[in-house]
Order: C-alpha cells, then structure tokens, then sequence
C-alpha cells in the first residue's frame, strides 16, 4: 500500500493539473467574447511654457538646463465596455502626444509622451471577494436620520455605472510633456492617440488594436485618434522684475489654440 506522503503528493499533483487546465480554458475563452472598443479624442487647448524662474522649467532643480513643457487639453467619449467580461481583471486607457523627431534627425521614429491615464476596474475587482467575511460579524451600519436620506443622491441605473465608459469634456492632463531635445514650440503634425491594456484574471495581457485591425472575433479600436495640429510658438511676455527675482531673464509663455489641419 502506498504511504500518506505518496497519496499527498497524488492528489495535489492531480488538483494542480485541473487547476491549470482550467485556468487554460478560462484563458483562452475571452476569445469567444467579440470587442467593438470605440473612442474619440479631442483637442481643446495647448499651453507651453519655458519656465526661466521656476522649477517647473527645468529637468532637476540644481540642472541649468530649460526645457519647454506643453500642457494639453482634450475632450474624450469612449465606450470600451465590449473589453470587460469574466476575465477580466481591470482596464488600463492612456492618451499619448505623438508627433514627429526633430528636423535634426529625421530618420527617427516619431516621439511618444502620454498626456493623462486611468485604470477602470471590473465590478469583480470593485468588490472582491472576502472569504473572512463568513466567519466575522457584518458591522453595523448605522442608520440614517430623515434629512439626511432627503439630501443623499439617487442610486445611479445600471447603465450608468457599468465599466468602461469614459466621458471627459476640456480635462486638464496628468502630466505636462517634453521633448529629449528640450523644445516643443512649433512642432507640426502633433497628433492624440488614445491606447488600452487589458488585464486579466488568467492568462495574457492584451493590447491596443488600431482602426482596421482585426482577431478573431476583436476588432480594432474605432476613432481614437485627433485631428493633426501645430504647436504654438513662445513668445517673450513682458513681466515686472520684482517676479523675475534679479535674474534678467523673462518668463516665456505660450497660450493659444493650435491651428486644425
């Protein structure tokens, strides 16, 4: 007869081969599920600054080197909802600036810097589960008073809260962008591309597929791109030199909606 270590080693040998066998199939079942992503992307505004008296202006506070920094705004409706299913884990969206290398090496491939990003989390991972929550007491929630209960919003409709929808209208972005060589004025052909990476449960990471790709059953993302436009150029604003701080040099500022092609 065989020993209790020989029939351990059985039966967790056979658990982990269900266990990777249905991980597998779970893994590869999100194929079965069709993807109709959609998105549009707008630009509002573009502001540059090469910031001669702030830190905000420069690489490191102790670099002397001034760096030009564009701070993008943008509207965006995207439906990304067709991304979520069982397996899915949650949904990482990011808007990238991409425009053209410098004049000085054009045999470059065009420049990528990502303007703002979010994770949308699935409804599974909003609220996992918690296997001590069956052997604990459920805490008392306490109750209300009646001017109270008037003044709490509404429960929101399913629809409404369903991951994946992204409305924003003139957002600000999460970051401001530079270029490697430091200038940004009047950079031509800037376009915002809007990029996603889905991450699952089990099995692998999945990334954007453009306008007229297709697998499978997932079809690439439709829009997501702006119209191409032009960095403004900066030009020198006259300032008073109690804010200049005795360093003679003048703060630069750029403003202005760029020019559609």
């Amino acid at each position: 007869m065989h020993s209790t270590l020989v029939r351990a080693q059985n039966v967790f040998g056979f658990f982990t081969t269900v266990a990777f066998c249905t991980a597998a199939l779970v893994a590869l079942s999100v194929a079965l599920f069709p993807q109709e992503p959609s998105a549009k992307v707008d630009l509002r505004n573009v502001q540059l600054t090469d910031s001669l008296i702030s830190v905000k202006g420069r690489p490191h506070y102790y670099s002397p080197k001034k760096e030009e920094y564009a701070h993008i705004k943008f509207d965006l409706d995207a439906d990304f909802t067709s991304l979520f299913n069982w397996n899915t884990k949650q949904l990482f969206v990011w808007i990238t600036a991409t425009y053209p290398a410098s004049a000085s090496t054009p045999e470059s491939p065009p420049s990528q810097s990502i303007i703002w990003d979010t994770i949308i989390n699935s409804e599974t991972q909003k609220n996992p589960l918690n296997p001590l929550a069956y052997f604990s007491k459920p805490a008392k929630v306490p109750q209300k008073s009646a001017k109270t209960r008037k003044s709490s919003p509404k429960p929101k409709d399913a629809t409404e809260v369903q991951p994946g929808i992204i409305q924003l209208k003139n957002s600000k972005p999460k970051y401001q962008i530079t270029d490697i060589s430091g200038k940004l004025s009047a950079r031509s052909n800037v376009t915002l591309e809007v990029g996603w990476n889905v991450q699952p449960w089990v099995g692998a990471l999945s990334w954007t597929l453009t306008d007229g790709q297709r697998w499978g059953r997932w079809k690439g993302l439709r829009g997501g791109r702006s119209i191409s436009f032009d960095m403004p150029e900066i030009k020198v604003k006259g300032v008073n030199s109690d804010a200049v701080k005795g360093s003679g040099k003048p703060e630069r500022v750029a403003e202005a909606s760029p020019i559609l092609k």
